[in-house]
């Protein structure tokens, strides 16, 4: 089961990854409200013909729906318009960095709130693996001075933890139906909130002037980034609980560095490749499967070995 949950992790973190590149594609021509609202509207279209071709049926009671709606506001809309509005006035690494509140805070939340996900040290020491190694891996986009305000800081704050809210309420009330009916009933009810809201705020969209290309990263975010997305993310939450889920914040900016390469030519720094590898160690630590310790001696002798090294250089520089 801890490998079957890491591997639905890491296929979470490939489905959620190309995101970034698909809506900085479509932002160019969709205002953000408006783009989340398709989004969303798509996905629960998709997902819901899905539903009925299978079989499946919506509950039609209150609980469902009361549920569904609260995961949907956080899950969605909150992080979704503050994290988009947030990061036009923050650069893109402190944004990353700040996005690293999702399994901070839920792991906090967790382990109030959830009885099956209590703190531990596993899970406490590879989330802080996970954070070291996203910092190294964005380390090559820091600079001296950052661009930030502090409205921007405070809404993509906000919305990084608003994900951590959806996914301990989920695990507390959504676990117990089947994972296609919590997605499905999840993407339609927000579609009848998101999609008014961006009317009112944005307008009536020009659909004429969209292109091709605009279009194809729609259906990929709502397709792929979304309704099958939501549908893995309730089976591992239901098998490995929302601090495991949370740590896909920190898989996802892999995904960045991979596809920049592929796509803008990027060069993949040694940072790049060191802190992804950190990252997937904090994961595993966390799922338990491997022992925390033993990451530990590894650096320790990491760091032994870059000493010695260091040693004989300078050792053969003063002959």
């Amino acid at each position: 089961m801890k490998l079957k949950n890491l591997l639905n992790l890491l296929f979470l973190a490939t489905l959620w990854g190309p995101s970034f590149l698909f809506i900085k594609i479509a932002v160019v021509e969709i205002p953000p409200i408006t783009l989340a609202a398709l989004r969303i509207g798509v996905a629960a279209i998709l997902i819901n013909i899905y539903l009925f071709i299978t079989g499946n049926r919506l509950p039609w009671n209150f609980k469902f729906w009361r549920d569904v709606a609260f995961v949907g506001l956080f899950a969605h809309t909150i992080p979704f318009i503050l994290i988009n509005w947030g990061q036009q006035y923050i650069d893109s690494a402190l944004a990353s960095i700040l996005n690293a509140i999702t399994p901070l805070s839920t792991i906090g939340l967790a382990a109030i709130f959830v009885k099956e996900d209590k703190m531990t040290f596993n899970k406490l020491a590879g989330s802080m693996i996970g954070l070291l190694g996203l910092l190294i891996l964005i380390s090559p986009n820091f600079s001296l001075s950052f661009e930030a305000s502090f409205l921007g800081l405070l809404a993509v704050s906000i919305g990084a933890s608003a994900y951590g809210v959806a996914l301990v309420y989920a695990r507390l009330n959504l676990t117990s139906v089947k994972s296609i009916q919590a997605p499905s009933g999840q993407l339609l009810i927000t579609s009848l909130y998101m999609i008014p809201l961006a009317l009112v705020v944005d307008g009536v969209p020009s659909i004429s002037n969209i292109s091709m290309e605009v279009i194809w990263s729609i259906l990929g975010l709502a397709s792929m980034g979304t309704a099958v997305a939501f549908v893995i993310y309730y089976k591992l939450l239901e098998s490995a609980g929302p601090t495991f889920v949370s740590l896909v914040t920190y898989l996802m900016p892999i995904y960045g560095v991979v596809l920049g390469f592929v796509f803008l030519n990027e060069i993949i720094t040694g940072e790049a490749i060191a802190g992804g590898i950190i990252i997937l160690l904090g994961v595993m630590v966390v799922n338990k499967t491997i022992d925390p310790s033993r990451v530990s001696d590894w650096f320790r002798l990491r760091i032994r070995a870059t000493k010695i090294s260091r040693a004989k250089q300078i050792a053969r520089s003063n002959r």
